[in-house]
């Protein structure tokens, strides 16, 4: 497949500030996402970073970085000015790998690909796995999503959707999300934010207004389904492992280096 994979890295994360040159196993961790992505099929991969410090660590390493403005609201934003200085064609193929996802799985950027690739219909193409326990169910810090026949994205939320209505008590009664003891019989489905672009949709979703429920959600991506767009979603056996938002998520990626 022809397409390129582009990554999004910002200093100033408000969790773990300076992320992106994080260090495993003595590598900077935009690095170590890079490296993960040059195993899949891409044919080029590069760093969007927004300081002189991310494109040297990543030169320093034989990765293609470019330097984008620091005021970007959104790692979209700043990959749509890296499409512009790359030159990208309208109808070229983009995977937007998070810059914090150092265990993430080169098949699984190959399949959202390949995906937005065979399908003329959506204008986004994104993963999901199958959730297998009520705790995931059940957490807000757990994106779900809901699919039509097509594999189209009905919806993405931070409440456990599809609400199975007979397996909780009221969500009223006390307990609320507690009441849950068991998965419903429509098995669950994890987002999983690795998204495929082509970079004419790339360019034009940041001058899309803002939608209520991306702001009430905190998620991005509900905005193009907000103003019409469809989103492909791809259900994989491919779990990613995981990524690094906290200290304590650095201190358990560590471990693994």
């Amino acid at each position: 497949m022809d397409y390129t994979v582009l990554i999004p890295a910002r200093m100033a994360s408000t969790r773990l500030p300076n992320k992106p040159l994080a260090a495993l196993g003595d590598v900077p961790m935009v690095v170590r996402v890079a490296q993960r992505a040059q195993k899949s099929s891409a044919k080029r991969v590069v760093v969007a970073g927004d300081s002189p410090e991310i494109i040297a660590a990543c030169e320093a390493h034989g990765v293609q970085a470019i330097l984008t403005r620091q005021d970007h609201p959104s790692g979209s934003d700043r990959l749509a000015e890296a499409c512009t200085l790359l030159g990208l064609p309208d109808d070229a193929v983009i995977v937007n790998v998070q810059g914090d996802e150092p265990l993430i799985v080169p098949a699984l950027i190959d399949e959202v690909a390949a995906l937005l690739s065979t399908r003329t219909d959506v204008s986004m193409s994104t993963a999901a796995h199958a959730i297998d326990n009520v705790a995931e169910y059940t957490n807000p810090n757990v994106v779900k999503v809901v699919l039509d026949a097509q594999q189209h994205a009905l919806y993405f939320s931070r409440a456990p959707i599809a609400f199975w209505r007979d397996g909780a008590q009221a969500a009223a009664q006390p307990g609320g999300l507690a009441s849950f003891k068991a998965l419903p019989q429509l098995t669950p489905l994890r987002h999983i934010g690795v998204y495929g672009y082509r970079a004419g949709f790339l360019r034009l979703f940041p001058t899309l207004p803002v939608a209520p429920i991306e702001t009430c959600e905190a998620l991005e991506q509900l905005r193009a389904m907000w103003h019409g767009y469809r989103i492909a979603v791809h259900v994989t056996r491919h779990i990613p492992g995981p990524g690094v938002d906290t200290p304590e998520d650095l201190a358990r990626v560590r471990k693994l280096y």
